[in-house]
């Protein structure tokens, strides 16, 4: 018995009831020590004055609690989050009881309920102590239980195959491993009921609630080799719904030296779970196309500048030079660098601003290859701040440009988005213009212009998954703008292959889209994120939906409705086909984008409209400039 509750309370959350009572016992014994302080612990005081006005402080403390809900911290993640909802519940409950004081004593209500203002302070003092302490305290207990409790993990394998059979053979052999195998689950209806290694084959649609309690079962593993994406996003979607851990063998090719160890079986990561394969490039291009080559990359220090400078560096390339004006994130990108000894790599701090300085470090370095990841990305700061998104995104892309054809670079590879379709907002704006801009440049020298284009990138500064894992670590609520809002994502590692395959094939002019697949609905994905983290929603962690932000779409796009696509050698990257664009136009709005330096914000996204037509404003200020003749908008 005692067993099966501790392996309830290490398995499970703490019931937010059970926190609440919890706490308002705390408080309740925090008032009686309170008088005892008082009084100088000795029982000279009026008890029957103290039990009347303890049913107060009680209902105080259920209102203050529920009104802040302080409660529903997850007590194992407890953090300055949870002490800082804490105090400003015992703040609340002070102010409670002193507004009860204050009305009864002007009305004379109940002598009894006039509690003494020294006991409502201690109290308070004692409230903000006692209870930050009463959670870290449950957080020390659980993590020395979790660690000293040696309970073997119940589990099902998903897959009674040879991947499975090797899986169970594993887990039963390594003496270290905490797993004891319990049986299989596996769609195969000829396997299901039977026996194998001893261990019973159960079908999918058995695996319900109450069986999952009546098998204890903790953990399933998924040791399916050829499991689709698809497919592996509605199991792991099930299982984690039934508040189970998901873990996954890896594929036979990642096996260390073609054998199975129990320490690869890992936690199912939301990169799993992306609903398409990921890509497989031509390392031989790749290999001739950096050999000897000095390559300058901007926005260094930034995701993709930095993953794409590691993918680099597995290349026999003759220097890298890192670009970026983020100087702590470029010095650690460095010292990551260094620590590995690497060769031939020199950062510089510059802002891609400031054409003079580029120019002093392009004459001076001679670059073959330009990446080009430097940008601000984030729509709803930049849809506020138009002018620095074109400063950076627009002039800042045309400074690096110019000088690549000005010192004969042979390839200039930008990262584009899909925002740059049929753009809604400022910053897809002045992507799009900076995509049309260097395909002008194209024929103008000798270098190749080359755009990629591709979504959300997964864990990338600022995306969507750093803010969840943030939002769970605090308790919660993760924000969606939609509950219908979707985007296409890839990996980091996805993204910046496709940059460098991009490069690499590359002619001149083209517009590189990756096969993403299936779109992801971010409410989906932010269930996912809890499940996996071994949290319920909404028992444990709560969605809000915070409405559109300004500029902000629905539905993101790859490629326009006048664009078509043609094939590749990889069947995951495409070629988009872009109408042609008025290169005179686009040069002479650039020119007056140059010299505005006091405009109007309006002002200056009516140039990026005249140059881009299919930019429409969404849930922005900008919409009443899409109901108007932006040539006619004066330019100050």
């Amino acid at each position: 018995m005692l067993k099966n509750t501790l392996r309830y309370l290490l398995k499970n959350n703490a019931p937010r009831w059970l926190v609440l009572l919890i706490d308002i016992y705390i408080v309740s014994n925090t008032f009686i020590l309170a008088y005892l302080i008082r009084f100088n612990f000795h029982l000279n005081f009026d008890t029957s004055r103290f039990f009347t006005q303890l049913p107060i402080v009680i209902i105080g403390a259920l209102v203050s609690f529920l009104l802040i809900g302080s409660y529903k911290g997850v007590i194992r993640r407890t953090g300055m989050r949870d002490a800082f909802n804490v105090t400003t519940a015992s703040i609340v409950l002070v102010m409670l009881l002193g507004l009860t004081v204050f009305i009864n004593r002007r009305t004379n209500f109940n002598d009894s309920l006039n509690i003494p203002l020294s006991i409502i302070l201690i109290h308070f003092l004692l409230n903000v102590v006692v209870l930050i302490a009463s959670r870290f305290v449950f957080k020390i207990v659980y993590d020395y239980l979790i660690t000293d409790i040696k309970f073997k993990e119940h589990a099902l394998i998903y897959g009674a195959g040879q991947a499975g059979l090797i899986t169970q053979t594993i887990l039963k052999t390594d003496k270290k491993s905490k797993i004891q195998v319990l049986g299989y689950i596996d769609d195969n209806q000829s396997k299901v009921g039977k026996k194998i290694n001893g261990l019973n084959v159960y079908d999918p649609k058995s695996i319900t609630e109450e069986f999952i309690a009546s098998k204890e079962i903790d953990t399933i593993i998924i040791a399916i080799q050829t499991i689709k994406s698809e497919r592996l996003v509605k199991i792991v979607d099930k299982l984690s719904a039934l508040k189970l851990k998901v873990k996954i063998v890896p594929a036979v090719k990642d096996w260390i030296d073609n054998s199975l160890n129990s320490h690869q079986i890992k936690s199912v990561k939301i990169e799993d779970l992306l609903g398409r394969d990921q890509i497989s490039l031509d390392s031989t291009l790749l290999k001739k196309e950096f050999n000897n080559k000095t390559v300058l990359i901007t926005g260094a220090a930034g995701s993709i500048g930095s993953e794409i400078t590691r993918q680099i560096t597995h290349f026999n390339y003759k220097k890298i030079i890192l670009i970026d004006q983020a100087e702590s994130d470029l010095y650690n990108l460095q010292q990551e660098l260094c620590q590995k000894n690497y060769h031939n790599i020199q950062a510089v701090v510059a802002d891609i601003r400031d054409k003079n300085r580029l120019a002093k470090i392009f004459k001076k370095e001679q670059p073959h290859i330009v990446f080009h990841a430097a940008a601000y990305k984030h729509v709803p700061l930049m849809e506020d701040n138009p002018y620095e998104a074109i400063q950076v995104n627009v002039l800042g892309t045309k400074n690096v440009a110019d000088l690549a054809i000005r010192y004969k670079v042979e390839k200039f590879v930008m990262v584009s988005t899909d925002k740059a379709v049929n753009p809604t907002n400022v910053m897809g704006a002045t992507k799009r213009v900076a995509e049309m801009y260097i395909n002008c440049l194209n024929q103008q020298g000798l270098t190749k212009f080359i755009t990629t284009r591709f979504g959300n990138v997964l864990g990338s500064n600022g995306s969507v998954i750093p803010l969840f894992k943030k939002q769970i670590e605090n308790g919660g609520p993760l924000t969606v703008t939609h509950k219908e809002i979707t985007r296409y994502f890839m990996t980091i590692p996805e993204a910046c292959l496709l940059v460098l395959e991009a490069g690499a094939m590359g002619n001149g002019g083209e517009i590189f889209v990756f096969d993403m697949g299936a779109s992801m609905k971010i409410y989906n994905l932010a269930l996912n994120m809890i499940r996996l983290s071994g949290l319920r929603f909404p028992e444990d962690i709560a969605i809000k939906i915070t409405g559109l932000r300004p500029g902000e779409k629905l539905y993101e796009e790859l490629l326009s409705d006048k664009e078509l696509t043609l094939e590749t050698y990889n069947e995951k990257i495409k070629i988009a086909k872009v109408p042609e664009v008025d290169c005179g136009l686009i040069n002479d709005r650039l020119e007056i984008l140059a010299t505005l330096k006091n405009a109007e914000a309006s002002e200056l996204v009516a140039v990026l409209k005249e140059i881009v037509p299919e930019y429409l404003s969404n849930n922005s200020v900008f919409e009443a400039l899409d109901k108007k003749d932006v040539s006619e908008v004066v330019i100050s």
